[in-house]
């Protein structure tokens, strides 16, 4: 379970980056919504994914809420997935 949330950690921190680097530029300065749409729903599905693998995950390897509450934010930050994944998630596997 604890490589999936390491996959899931960083495809959820390059969806991110997608999303708001190359698709929202595209949306609102060259009109073209379509890559928004698409990455949107994969950020979305992967968002929920490290949320839930998260809670998971901090269940099985008994690591308590300040873990989770880390993982949480980390999910809503610019690139914290990568350092989430760096410095917690890679020592435990």
């Amino acid at each position: 379970m604890l490589k999936a949330f390491r996959v899931t950690a960083i495809l959820e921190g390059i969806s991110y980056l997608a999303l708001f680097g190359i698709t929202m530029p595209l949306k609102y300065w060259a009109e073209i919504p379509g890559p928004n749409k698409v990455v949107g729903y994969a950020h979305g599905v992967l968002f929920i994914a490290f949320i839930a693998l998260a809670l998971i995950v901090c269940f099985q390897k008994k690591w308590g809420v300040k873990r989770f509450i880390i993982f949480g934010i980390a999910s809503l930050l610019p690139f914290a997935t990568f350092y989430v994944e760096e410095k917690y998630l890679r020592p435990a596997s």
